[in-house]
């Protein structure tokens, strides 16, 4: 997994699935049409902002909400890279990792981060450099069972790299 270089969008504490994406755009499983309208009651037009490999960040208890797998997939084929947040609900967290979206837990990056700072990721170690204030930080490291499933692009790709090997 490559380091990850964005800037950055940012959020607050208990931004549920409803907002990462509206109940009124499930009529479809479309990542295109769900990107489209990612976050969109709280970022107006960020299709039109977010550009490939930007870096959400927000506070505590992102994801919380319902279980929709939909929220994850907006995020990432939105453009965004990664999530860093001070924690996430646990069945957000498990659609992300599902579908290869790394999300890293790092509270204090999260706290000292700022809208439009330019950061790079090391969803390996969980490492975190802020360019814009030349501060770094560590977020807390995936074990290494999830690190193979991010690795394979998600649960789907890794328990197919297992079958066609034989594990």
């Amino acid at each position: 997994m490559q380091i990850l270089k964005g800037r950055v969008f940012k959020l607050g504490d208990d931004i549920d699935t409803d907002l990462i994406i509206a109940a009124r755009y499930l009529n479809s499983s479309e990542p295109e049409y769900l990107a489209s309208h990612c976050l969109e009651d709280l970022i107006p037009q960020l299709d039109e902002k977010v550009n490939p490999g930007d870096i959400l960040v927000a506070g505590r208890n992102f994801g919380c909400g319902s279980s929709r797998e939909h929220a994850p997939i907006a995020i990432k084929y939105a453009g965004f890279s990664c999530v860093l947040a001070e924690s996430y609900a646990r069945i957000f967290y498990r659609n992300a990792i599902n579908i290869g979206l790394p999300i890293i837990v790092a509270p204090e990056a999260c706290r000292a981060i700022k809208e439009g700072d330019k950061l790079e990721v090391d969803p390996r170690e969980g490492t975190i450099i802020n360019h814009t204030t030349s501060e770094q930080y560590k977020g807390e490291p995936f074990p290494p069972f999830i690190l193979e499933i991010l690795l394979s692009g998600g649960l789907i790709p890794h328990v197919a790299e297992k079958v066609k090997k034989g594990d």
